[in-house]
């Protein structure tokens, strides 16, 4: 009997927008952040915190700034295969990825512009999903109450008050089988998902839903690289004590 091959866990950064909201001159995964890029410290948060086969960034093919601002990192591999939304770039990813990956290898995308992920979330979303059937994400419990426009774009009027008692806000890391996830984006339905979590629904499946943190910021205006900032000096403080 020939023993089973145990999965491994391979992170995936789609890092090539351009970053039209943050504003600027260059895509915000390269704004300084504490003394480097903010991808830099996306890429070092997950590299020190979880145990991983290897990590993938997906950038644009005329990314002149990788090298010169990342550089050649152990263990990551860079693929210039970004499209023009999310899920085509890691679409792509996944198809450079074909010939190395399992369809059981556990495949983590995590934002390029989320560098404060906790260590302590990271490592319950792998603990809670490796035995999932389906796979699953970080998300927080909706905590404000959630009131619905009129679509009016000028003097917007609230139509009602939604409730939120069952809605989660998205965060990322979202794992899921290199299969699953693979499968997943080449639905016709994927085009339009904002997220992988969304695309494997697409599939008919139920993604598990894990706590995350709010710490876990996405940075989208250039006001939150300061915010960034904070709560990475408050985790660095944090894990000196420990």
């Amino acid at each position: 009997m020939t023993a089973r091959v145990a999965a491994r866990l391979i992170a995936l950064v789609p890092a090539a927008g351009g970053g039209s909201r943050f504003g600027g001159t260059a895509p915000k995964q390269y704004a300084p952040l504490a003394g480097q890029p903010l991808l830099a410290h996306t890429l070092d948060r997950l590299r020190d915190a979880l145990d991983l086969h290897g990590t993938a960034i997906a950038i644009a093919s005329d990314d002149l700034r990788y090298d010169r601002e990342i550089g050649v990192r152990d263990g990551v591999t860079v693929l210039r295969c970004g499209g023009s939304t999310r899920s085509d770039t890691v679409r792509n990813a996944l198809k450079a990825l074909a010939g190395t990956c399992r369809d059981d290898d556990w495949i983590l995308v995590h934002d390029a512009a989320r560098p404060c992920v906790p260590r302590d979330a990271l490592a319950r979303l792998v603990a809670r999903v490796d035995n999932d059937a389906v796979g699953g994400l970080l998300a927080v419990p909706v905590a404000d109450t959630l009131k619905r426009g009129d679509g009016d774009v000028d003097a917007p009027r609230v139509v009602r008050t939604e409730d939120r008692a069952a809605l989660w806000q998205a965060q990322t890391p979202q794992m899921f089988r290199y299969g699953v996830l693979a499968r997943a984006l080449v639905h016709p339905a994927a085009s339009e998902c904002t997220d992988e979590a969304q695309a494997v629904e697409a599939l008919g499946l139920s993604p598990l839903l894990v706590r995350g943190s709010q710490a876990n910021l996405k940075v989208t205006f250039p006001d939150d690289l300061g915010l960034a900032a904070a709560i990475l000096a408050s985790q660095a403080t944090e894990e000196n004590r420990q």
